[in-house]
């Protein structure tokens, strides 16, 4: 999973993020030989506890979970707690897709966010994921609630690359580009200012109460991004045998625009389809700075 995130372009949730799971193991806040257990079913919707397990695994597993029961009754939601970093959330959206699956899925975060009009991060980064199969290839969004994830903050750090827009407040309170500043005030800003911080707050409530597991707020005391909750659900898309033409007509429609210059229009996913092939050919570049810390582990 590491490897392909960082063959999907997503380096900042691939190699050079496996040094920090390693050490979350190695601290024994992740259970390597945990598996999820089943704590509760109600209808199409089933509660799970992951019980500290690789978080990777038990996304893997409860999406497949989605998918199964989506394929027997047409729609599925599996709420999961106790669980850890999922890593790349887009894993699991295109898992779906792959079987042939609508996906919604989101998890919550350690609060690494400030509300709109505050200084404290207390809210998390919570990715959202949407997933829709095409066999021309599917169209998977994947967003953190900030304009830059802290891993996308981290590549242009480690590049020593300003962002090609404001991501957050330096020290003076003073919207900046500058990735390294964020880092240490911990002010990223949310996309799309207040809805991004509304939107974050609603993903911690559905994902704390259809889980029946640990908040943000729970989680931010232990000073450690653990014993997280998620939701992965699921719609079998045999139910609407139109869609490939209506996604057709909508990707068609949207790139009809006239781009800015120098600028493409791009369908959720479409780009991690041309870094895929692209690296499957090339290789998969990595950053000499993180590629010495794996070696030298």
């Amino acid at each position: 999973m590491f490897t392909n995130n960082s063959l999907d372009g997503v380096y900042s949730h691939g190699l050079n993020r496996f040094e920090v799971f390693a050490d979350y193991v190695k601290q024994g806040l992740v259970n390597v030989d945990a598996e999820p257990t089943q704590i509760a079913k109600y209808g199409l919707l089933e509660q799970w506890d992951g019980n500290f397990g690789p978080g990777m695994l038990n996304a893997s597993f409860c999406m497949q979970r989605a998918i199964d029961v989506a394929k027997e009754n047409g729609i599925a939601c599996i709420a999961l707690k106790n669980t850890n970093h999922w890593m790349r959330g887009g894993t699991y959206g295109w898992q779906a897709a792959d079987a042939g699956c609508i996906s919604i899925s989101f998890t919550n975060t350690i609060a690494i966010m400030p509300p709109w009009g505050a200084k404290k991060p207390t809210i998390g980064n919570n990715p959202l994921i949407i997933a829709v199969p095409h066999p021309n290839g599917h169209i998977v969004l994947d967003m953190a609630m900030s304009q830059f994830s802290y891993g996308k903050l981290q590549e242009y750090k480690l590049k020593e690359q300003e962002l090609p827009y404001f991501g957050g407040y330096d020290a003076n309170g003073e919207l900046t580009k500058n990735p390294s500043a964020i880092y240490k005030t911990r002010r990223t800003l949310p996309v799309g200012m207040w809805k991004g911080s509304g939107l974050s707050i609603m993903l911690d409530l559905l994902v704390s109460i259809l889980s029946g597991g640990s908040s943000t707020a729970k989680i931010t005391q232990s000073d450690k991004e653990t014993g997280i909750s998620q939701v992965y659900m699921c719609i079998n898309t045999k139910l609407f045998p139109n869609s490939q033409n209506i996604i057709d007509e909508i990707v068609a429609y949207t790139k009809s625009a006239e781009t800015i210059e120098g600028q493409e229009i791009y369908y959720p996913g479409e780009r991690t389809l041309h870094i895929r092939k692209e690296n499957t050919e090339r290789g998969i570049p990595v950053d000499e700075q993180m590629w010495n810390k794996l070696l030298n582990a």
